[in-house]
Formats: structure tokens, C-alpha cells, sequence
């Protein structure tokens, strides 16, 4: 029998700790045994003496063994069970291309996906701008849209690592998030409970990214990496460039539609394309659907031109209650706000920076986020037509399209927006989409 005080004692002194003690403390959080002052008493003992490798192995599959652990095997997939998780950002919603993409390469992808977080966007609440759109559906629901479309994106269920919710909410009023081995342990042990065959992780860096510098980035990718391979689910993390807005547009229905152009082939952002692309091709060699990343690319650039990730898509949306004719009148369904209009430059020269972060503020101070946890949110406003690095501007030049619900907000908007974009006589260096890919070295 374990000791909690015993086991943060050791934590406290630099001891290291075994898998079996983890693991009584993690039963001991979600059963909730452990008290909040013993999780904050341990949270800053990891905090400042850090993690092993083997220690963070055994958090993460602690915290994933506290709640239910999803098992496919009485599905009788023919393909392997595969998913996509992001750092959070700007403008990203790769989520919403690639899940049905990997889907028609032959993969099932249950996507257990979150709220927007501080500047971030989310992709429910991106999915919720579709009327109707069930993100919590019964576990039945979830099983079977996976089995009959190949993809499921919805909210994560209490019953998913129950420990690293009360955990997180502790560690957030501690000033203990930024922790790399907790940031690990939280990130994996939601998506290690999905019975995944492989997983791939996008690692942002940049000016709108939680981790803003590549060196940052980087341990955070190694240790996704290294902790996922433990606790064996092939895992790769790209890190990809969060210095601008990712896609053409931030928001929640904006971005749906932007997803929607995407895959019908109407507009495909050159750098989401990439950054799509990239993490689709490493998903599917972890899958063992593709030998190379280069065959990969072919494959998912396939089921874009024949429509199949569309058809997808809109099969998804159909099966969790949104409209049967979503994918063909996404422009009927989706919410328009009252103020729609560009955001023109003061000045001349080429955008040389981009507060990405204050860009994601603007949008939630638009309504498009939250502030706190029980505002609602407006899915209509956003921006859209988002000007990039390099391009050159005149004055009049649009930096944006701005989707606002008052007159008052938009000019407030319009302002942080000008703000976040700065003009330079000479243009910018070119920032790569993907910096460089973490595999597996063992």
C-alpha cells in the first residue's frame, strides 16, 4: 500500500519514482482519494525536479487507465485505427480535412477533439457552427459512424482519462501547465485511450503557438514521441510553423467553410495544404497504408481529386445530425454575421510579422472564443481572406475580411488586427511549413 505524501515526498527530493507508485496516484486523482492539495503538492514537485522518460511512460498510462479505454476489436476493421492531434493554433484546422481524407485511404479515425483554449481555436467548437452537428454523441453512435464512414470527430466523454481532467484543472490554477512531461502525460493519455494503431502529432512554434520557440517545440515533440512509443502506439510529431494564420481564415463557421472548399477542390490554401499533406503522408506510413511519405502524398492527394474525402466528410456530418445536403449547401446552413467587410492597410510595404496570438484574441474578443468557460460563442464572426507573410500591401490593400456582429466590435477587431500585422520595406525570409519530422529512434 502507497503513501500519497510518501510519493510526493520522493518526487520532492528527486527520487525516482516506479510505475506502480504513478500508477496508485493516478487511480487515487480520478477516484478522488488523492485531495487537490496533494495534486498541486506533486504537479510542482514534477514541475521543478521534472520527469524521466520511464516516470512519464507510466503517468501517461496511468492517467489513461483511470477511465475507459476504447477497444476496436470486436469492429472487424479491415485498416488500421489511426489519428491526428495538434498543438492548437491560428487558422488550424487541419483536423477537419485530414480525418476524412485518412479515412478514404483506407484508415479508421476516431478524433477526439477539444474546445478552443486561450487564443487557440477548436474544432468542436468549428463543428458546432453546422446545425444540428451531435459532438457528444453515445458510445453506440460514435462506434458505429467510425465503422460505416471511417471517421468520427467529437468531444471527448467524461469517461476518457477521467484523472488528467482534474489534474489539469488543478495544475491551471498552480501555474504548473507549462511542465513538458505533465503536457505530455495530458496530451497522450486522452488520445492512448482511443485504442489507436499510430499516431501523428503536429507540434506548433511561432508566434501563435503555446510553445513559442522552436527549441521549446522541439522537446515537447521529442518527449510526444518517445513517451507514445513506450507506451506502444507508433507515434511521429511534426513541427510546423504557427507565424501566421495557418489557413486563409480564423474562426468557427468561416474556418468549416474554408474546409469544405478544400475538399471540393473550389480553394486550398498553399501552406494548410502542406502542413495537411505532411502529417497525413507520416499518419499513413504509420499505418502501414503507404511505404514512403512520398507514396503517401500521391494516396491523399488521389482521394482529394476524386471527392472521396468530400463524400466523406459529408457523410460524417449527415451521420451525427447535421444536414444530408451539408457539403452542397454549406452556405445556406452555416451563420453569416451582420458586419461583413474588409479591413484595409494604413500603409505600404510587405507584411514582414504577424502577432498570430493577438489574431486568435481578436477573434475570441469578437465572440469566436471564450473568455470564461460558460460564454457562448458566436460562430459567425471570424476573419477571413487573411493576408500572409510576404505579400505586398498598399495602402487600401485588404489585410482581412472581417465577419463581425455589430459595428462596434468590428472596428474593435479591425484595430487589434492592424496591430497584429507588421509592414516592412523589405520582405520577409520564408519560414518552411514543417520545420523538421521526430520519429522513433529506437
Amino acid at each position: 500500500m502507497f503513501l500519497p505524501q510518501e510519493i510526493i515526498r520522493k518526487k520532492r527530493d528527486n527520487q525516482p519514482l516506479t510505475a506502480e507508485e504513478i500508477h496508485f496516484f493516478c487511480q487515487g486523482i480520478a477516484t478522488g482519494e488523492i485531495s487537490e492539495g496533494q495534486i498541486a503538492a506533486f504537479a510542482m514537485a514534477v514541475y521543478f525536479n521534472d520527469m524521466s522518460m520511464p516516470e512519464r511512460v507510466a503517468l501517461t498510462e496511468g492517467m489513461r487507465d483511470s477511465g475507459m479505454v476504447i477497444s476496436w476489436d470486436d469492429m472487424a476493421f479491415d485498416g488500421p485505427v489511426l489519428d491526428k492531434h495538434s498543438t492548437g493554433g491560428v487558422g488550424d484546422g487541419v483536423s477537419l480535412m485530414l480525418g476524412p481524407m485518412i479515412a478514404a485511404c483506407g484508415a479508421y479515425v476516431p478524433m477526439i477533439s477539444g474546445r478552443g483554449l486561450g487564443h487557440t481555436g477548436g474544432t468542436l467548437d468549428k463543428l458546432e457552427s453546422i446545425p444540428g452537428y451531435n459532438i457528444v454523441p453515445d458510445n453506440d453512435t460514435f462506434r458505429r459512424v467510425v465503422k460505416e464512414v471511417g471517421v468520427a470527430i467529437i468531444g471527448q466523454t467524461g469517461d476518457l482519462a477521467p484523472a488528467d481532467k482534474r489534474f489539469y484543472a488543478t495544475r491551471d490554477v498552480t501555474a504548473t501547465v507549462d511542465s513538458i512531461s505533465l503536457i505530455t502525460a495530458s496530451i497522450l493519455s486522452k488520445k492512448l485511450a482511443c485504442g489507436l494503431d499510430a499516431l501523428v502529432m503536429d507540434v506548433k512554434t511561432g508566434s501563435g503557438a503555446f510553445m513559442p520557440t522552436l527549441e521549446a517545440s522541439g522537446e515537447l515533440a521529442e518527449s510526444i514521441v518517445q513517451v507514445a512509443n513506450g507506451a506502444g502506439v507508433p507515434t511521429a510529431a511534426l513541427l510546423t510553423d504557427m507565424n501566421q494564420v495557418l489557413a486563409s481564415s480564423a474562426g468557427n463557421a468561416v474556418e468549416i467553410r474554408e474546409t469544405v472548399r478544400y475538399l471540393n477542390g473550389e480553394y486550398r490554401n498553399p501552406r494548410l495544404h502542406a502542413v495537411t499533406l505532411a502529417l497525413g503522408a507520416e499518419l499513413l506510413v504509420l499505418g502501414n497504408l503507404a511505404k514512403t511519405p512520398e507514396e503517401g502524398r500521391a494516396m491523399l492527394e488521389a482521394v482529394l481529386e476524386r471527392g472521396e474525402a468530400l463524400d466523406r466528410f459529408g457523410r460524417m456530418v449527415a451521420a451525427l445530425g447535421g444536414p444530408q445536403d451539408f457539403v452542397e449547401r454549406y452556405d445556406h446552413y452555416l451563420p453569416k454575421a451582420a458586419v461583413v467587410k474588409p479591413v484595409t492597410s494604413e500603409g505600404s510595404g510587405f507584411v514582414s510579422a504577424m502577432d498570430t496570438r493577438g489574431i486568435g484574441m481578436a477573434v475570441v474578443n469578437l465572440g469566436g472564443g471564450r473568455k470564461v468557460a460558460s460564454d457562448a460563442i458566436d460562430h459567425s464572426v471570424g476573419f477571413e481572406q487573411m493576408c500572409t507573410l510576404g505579400q505586398k500591401m498598399e495602402p487600401g490593400s485588404t489585410l482581412a475580411m472581417l465577419h463581425a456582429r455589430d459595428e462596434e466590435s468590428w472596428q474593435a477587431a479591425a484595430e487589434a488586427l492592424r496591430q497584429a500585422v507588421s509592414l516592412s520595406d523589405v520582405a520577409p525570409q520564408a519560414t518552411p511549413e514543417v520545420y523538421r519530422v521526430v520519429r522513433n529512434r529506437s
